[in-house]
């Protein structure tokens, strides 16, 4: 009896703290029209089921107490009863009307949300984004702006941002809370979504599709910022070369002699790569130095980064990057990690 008491309150802890999230991920803590609609449509059903399970209950507990077994009902006979037409026909109309109530928001609302097609015409000024999914990591292109980044992806608030979603290798899935619902990339064909953020922050993304060894590990951010913070970036973004100034140290321009003999035939610093998809087989590295993390889950510190270089398989398991470039010195990585935490565009 002790043991079963531990577990149901265990159980209660859980469901309590299923409760409780970050605005950042969560879905009950909605930040965007998309999320928004979801959590309204998740409303709606957990309100119908719950109702139904109050009046199925009720029902139950009526007739468990009225018809119980007593020394009085032994000896009667109940009333023959053979069929109710009024009962018979509530309990078939109430059933149907709850189908039309959860029913005809949720069709409405999910066709409403699968409207890109502003994205799609040719005089459109709608943000666009095709994002590409690989192993393990995530591909932004702006496609309007001719602006490539990775891992973290910059919007702004209060704009509808046009998702076109892709696999390159195998299936992955797009996934951000706190913004939109997640939906799958895959190789063969393009799906289409949008999001929307209402306040300036960042927001937590994820790949949902178990994709392999690092899958859990697959991870991006979502900044919001303002329009005018937005325009700025988009700007300083077409001017990032990637190139080092005259006035930088010693030690960041022997870090892009290195990066130009070992990294620069998978990685570009470019922001305008012009490259075909298939041919951007690495993240782009241009505003490598302003990112908040380092393979989408470590903090971007300089130690960090010389962890990242010395033993990047330790990190992520099955990434792509391991052993290609051979084996770096102490001094060639500190060098390396102080060329990329220059590449800055604020």
């Amino acid at each position: 009896m002790k043991q079963w008491r531990l577990f149901s309150l265990v159980v209660f802890i859980f469901v309590i703290l299923s409760g409780c999230g970050k605005e950042t991920q969560s879905t009950l803590i909605p930040q965007g029209e998309v999320a928004k609609t979801q959590y309204d449509l998740l409303l709606l059903a957990t309100g119908i089921m719950v109702f139904v399970v109050l009046v199925v209950s009720i029902l139950f507990m009526y007739v468990v107490i009225k018809f119980r077994r007593t020394k009085q009902s032994t000896e009667l006979i109940p009333k023959q009863v053979e069929g109710n037409h009024k009962l018979e026909l509530l309990w078939t109309i109430i059933p149907i009307l709850l189908l039309l109530v959860l029913a005809v928001p949720t069709v409405t609302k999910t066709f409403a949300l699968a409207d890109t097609k502003e994205a799609s015409k040719e005089d459109s000024d709608a943000l666009v984004v095709n994002v590409t999914a690989r192993l393990y990591w995530w591909e932004f292109e702006y496609k309007h702006q001719k602006i490539v980044t990775s891992q973290e992806l910059v919007i702004p608030t209060g704009v509808k941002v046009y998702i076109n979603l892709k696999g390159e290798d195998i299936k992955h899935s797009f996934w951000v809370p706190s913004l939109a619902g997640k939906m799958d990339t895959n190789p063969e064909g393009v799906n289409s979504m949008w999001l929307e953020a209402d306040k300036t922050g960042t927001y937590n993304g994820f790949c949902t599709e178990f994709c392999g060894a690092s899958h859990a590990l697959m991870q991006f951010k979502v900044h919001a910022v303002t329009e005018e913070e937005f325009t700025e970036w988009l700007a300083q973004m077409a001017s990032q070369k990637g190139e080092v100034a005259e006035t930088a140290s010693e030690k960041v321009k022997e870090g892009e002699e290195i990066f130009s003999q070992s990294c620069i035939t998978c990685h570009a610093t470019d922001a305008n790569d012009s490259r075909p998809t298939t041919a951007r087989v690495a993240p782009n590295l241009a505003n490598f130095g302003d990112r908040d993390t380092i393979a989408g889950i470590l903090d971007n510190t300089p130690e960090n980064v010389k962890n990242w270089l010395e033993d990047p398989d330790a990190v992520k398991p099955g990434n792509k990057m391991s052993g290609q470039y051979g084996d770096l010195t102490d001094e060639e990585i500190d060098a390396l990690a102080a060329y990329l935490s220059s590449l800055k565009v604020n």
